[in-house]
């Protein structure tokens, strides 16, 4: 189901972008680069959270980055990660499978910089299994994602 609603959304934006669906979990960042044969940091992982004024957002950084607690509450104020049970439903996607294209509701996402140094990421794709290979350009305008300095 959730594969699908992102191949809706990549039907929906006329975007010719295969999914690429494995054998083999991709759900960790390890996982996922090992089974795609790259670097950690070109795994774009996606991460939700709740802002203090309940509004939930999708922040999307480089695979071998760490969120930086202090720029993020700088930049977002207080915040939690959603809990795992959330993910899923507010999102769409479960765990491990997160991305910010076809979620089950809008929501705002925001992309770390430390994507920039890669030309082309690959997130995941709706499962634990799935991922798409996409350059910055095309995520940050799909995702209409605004940068951010979090990591």
């Amino acid at each position: 189901m959730s594969v699908q609603s992102v191949r809706d959304f990549f039907l929906a934006q006329q975007l010719d972008l295969p999914i690429l669906e494995l054998d083999v979990s991709t759900a960790t960042v390890a996982l996922a680069a090992q089974a795609h044969g790259v670097e950690p940091g070109r795994i774009a992982k996606t991460l939700a959270f709740r802002l203090a004024e309940g509004q939930v957002i999708l922040v999307v950084s480089s695979g071998d980055a760490r969120m930086d607690n202090r720029k993020f509450k700088e930049t977002f104020g207080k915040s939690k990660m959603l809990p795992v049970d959330e993910v899923a439903v507010l999102t769409g996607h479960p765990v491990g499978g997160v991305c910010p294209f076809g979620l089950a509701q809008p929501l705002p996402v925001y992309l770390d910089k430390s994507l920039q140094k890669y030309d082309e990421v690959l997130p995941a794709a709706g499962s634990t299994r799935s991922a798409v290979r996409i350059s910055l350009a095309q995520l940050a305008a799909v995702t209409q994602g605004q940068w951010v300095d979090v990591c």
